[in-house]
């Protein structure tokens, strides 16, 4: 199912009533969703993005703006018609009931011609219990599962109706990072067996960036991009995605373009063509670093840091904002200076810069 979303926009009264301005969560949310795609919608804590779920499911109505399930407008349906299936990050499960009643239950709400028999009801049950792999846990009741077995049950009741639509609000936020790392691919695996349009919200840019097939990037209510998760992570925006895409992040800089050289400091690190001069912030991920003892930007060392299969050697520079710089380098290069100084050179491909003023990229060719 294809979504689109039109000039959608979500204005709150404002808590302080001595404050007459609304709020808004959303603003003008105008994007495209393919039909059967994975999409992350990712953004730091309340940027918008529960809010844009609720707007997409009908659990909140839009102040502007109009939303559509292929050529349905749905904006004015109520939730239980609009065929969206929503797991929520706390799951909502009935301790009640066993993970069996837990799935059946949205089919007993089924009116009409869409009625089923007690029989179908289990049927279907112990279909979606297999999809996600809990067909031998469905007469325990959810306080005798672990956090990822309920986060199934509660994936499998919202795929028991097989819904246009399936909606994940932060579902992974309560696991343990082992755990999450390996329900994120089940929740991939999931998406691509049934093929039903996911959009799955996070703050996690890792999580969104390793299951998606395309993320969105919001701040303050705000599309800032979208695109495949390796092209904005390569090619962002601004400052804001640039900073918020990576792990370890982005290394920033106060620099300069000054005759056809990019500065950080006093250090002329790169021949540029292409771009004005001017005081710019330059970007330089932590692969875009190469350790070179005549490299032309000088840092002071700090230590060498080994993280499983990352070694990263830890600096300081007057012009970097921030407290450390995170160069990943190769183990074999770990090599303490002598006289505390490490020289690096970059990568172009891997150096960002950045307007001063506006925080938007600058494009240059190096």
């Amino acid at each position: 199912m294809k979504i689109r979303l039109e000039h959608l926009t979500k204005r709150f009264p404002n808590r302080n009533k001595k404050i007459k301005t609304e709020v808004v969560a959303v603003n003008d949310f105008d994007i495209e969703i393919p039909d059967g795609k994975l999409i992350g919608l990712l953004g730091p804590s309340g940027c918008g993005k529960s809010t844009a779920l609720n707007l997409i499911c009908g659990l909140e109505a839009p102040s502007e703006g109009r939303i559509y399930f292929g050529d349905e407008d749905v904006t004015d349906i109520p939730p239980e018609k609009r065929g969206v299936g929503l797991v929520f990050q706390n799951y909502a499960l009935y301790p009640h009931l066993t993970v069996r009643e837990n799935i059946i239950f949205p089919l007993q709400n089924l009116k009409g011609d869409k009625k089923l028999t007690k029989d179908e009801m289990n049927r279907k049950a112990e279909e979606a219990a297999r999809l996600v792999q809990i067909e031998n846990l469905m007469d325990r009741r959810p306080g005798e599962m672990s956090g990822g077995q309920q986060q199934r049950v509660a994936i499998a009741r919202a795929l028991v109706k097989m819904p246009n639509v399936l909606l994940l609000d932060e579902p992974l936020s309560n696991l343990d990072a082992r755990l999450r790392l390996q329900t994120r691919e089940e929740l991939s695996r999931i998406q691509k067996e049934t093929g039903i349009t996911t959009i799955f919200v996070t703050h996690d840019q890792e999580e969104a960036m390793s299951i998606s097939d395309m993320i969105v990037v919001m701040k303050d209510g705000v599309i800032n991009q979208t695109g495949e998760p390796q092209k904005v992570y390569d090619d962002p925006v601004n400052l804001f995605v640039a900073k918020f895409l990576g792990t370890p992040p982005i290394n920033v800089f106060e620099g300069e373009v000054r005759d056809n050289k990019l500065y950080v400091g006093e250090n002329d690190i790169l021949d540029i063509k292409g771009a004005d001069d001017k005081k710019v912030y330059v970007g330089i991920r932590p692969e875009g670093f190469v350790l070179n003892p005549a490299g032309r930007l000088k840092c002071k060392f700090v230590r060498v840091e080994v993280m499983g299969r990352d070694t990263s050697v830890i600096a300081t520079n007057e012009a970097f904002l921030g407290e450390s710089i995170r160069a990943i380098i190769p183990t074999e290069e770990k090599k303490e200076p002598a006289d505390g100084v490490v020289c690096f050179d970059v990568k172009p491909f891997k150096v960002l810069i950045f307007d001063r003023e506006t925080e938007e990229r600058i494009y240059f060719e190096a």
